[in-house]
């Protein structure tokens, strides 16, 4: 019996791209903070013989070039995470597009493969989002999380749970543009992954995958470097983003790697998408 397909998707930012690092009255003279967490990423990924997608910001293609060619030379997908970090929302349209192209651009030059997946910076999506993303070439999206709404974050705001066209997100989007959501806790509607495996314990994400796997859901999980490494003190960083990151989070990505899925890239699950949604705004909240 073949397994069900899984994505562990990974946000390749540094610390200091953080907007609670860029707002904090602290700062960090390390540079580069996280990026020993690539390699323990993926270190874990080649023993699971596991494949990702690395949503990398642009800069860091300049700045990491060999870092960047590995990720692609070991057969993980590149994918765009704009090219400075910046939430789209607060930028004029010129800015967002140039963002999108330049990351791509970039991504593309070092990698020396197309880089067709976004994410945007903190699930912030700016106006026409998805005519932004078709206008400058990107074939899908990883932006929408289908969670409910929390005070400070994000949320309320879509249904999809399972990879979709974007029109069922956005009916003004344009055709040939799909949408990979990332998962949530189903019924309870909360994210899986990211700052909430720290929260709640990777026991917690893994039940979710197994939830979301019962009802045919491909999980889409994502982590941040930048959490599996030991983090510089700075002034006016929040306590949450600490919590629980370093050797709980390297322990953690290698359970979920664990578990009896087949883990694949994002484009992959892009890819099963058919051109017209198979339910009403993609939703499986039942």
């Amino acid at each position: 019996m073949s397994k069900p397909q899984a994505a562990l998707s990974v946000d390749f930012e540094h610390f200091t791209h953080l907007p609670a690092y860029r707002g904090a009255s602290g700062t960090t003279e390390r540079p580069a903070v996280g990026l020993g967490g690539v390699t323990a990423l993926l270190d874990a990924l080649d023993g699971a013989d596991a494949a990702a997608t690395f949503f990398t910001v642009g800069e860091l293609a300049d700045e990491h070039p060999r870092v960047l060619q590995r990720i692609a030379a070991e057969g993980h997908e590149v994918g765009s995470h704009t090219q400075t970090h910046r939430h789209l929302s607060e930028l004029d349209d010129d800015r967002r597009r140039e963002e999108l192209a330049r990351s791509k651009e970039r991504l593309e030059a070092v990698a020396g493969e197309p880089v067709t997946g976004f994410r945007a910076p903190s699930f912030d999506v700016g106006p026409d989002h998805f005519g932004a993303l078709a206008a400058t070439g990107y074939d899908y999206d990883s932006s929408v999380v289908a969670c409910r709404s929390i005070p400070g974050w994000y949320g309320g705001e879509f249904d999809a749970e399972r990879p979709t066209v974007a029109s069922a997100v956005d009916p003004a989007a344009p055709d040939g543009i799909a949408e990979v959501p990332v998962s949530v806790m189903p019924r309870l509607r909360l994210p899986l992954t990211g700052t909430w495996i720290r929260f709640f314990g990777v026991s917690y994400t893994i039940l979710g995958m197994r939830l979301l796997a019962r009802r045919g859901i491909a999980p889409v999980l994502y982590v941040h470097p930048w959490e599996l490494v030991d983090l510089p003190a700075v002034e006016g960083v929040p306590g949450r983003v600490y919590v629980r990151t370093g050797a709980y989070m390297r322990r953690a990505v290698r359970r979920i790697l664990a578990e009896p899925f087949e883990f694949v890239t994002a484009r992959t699950l892009a890819d099963t998408v058919d051109d017209e949604p198979a339910s009403p705004a993609g939703s499986d909240r039942s």
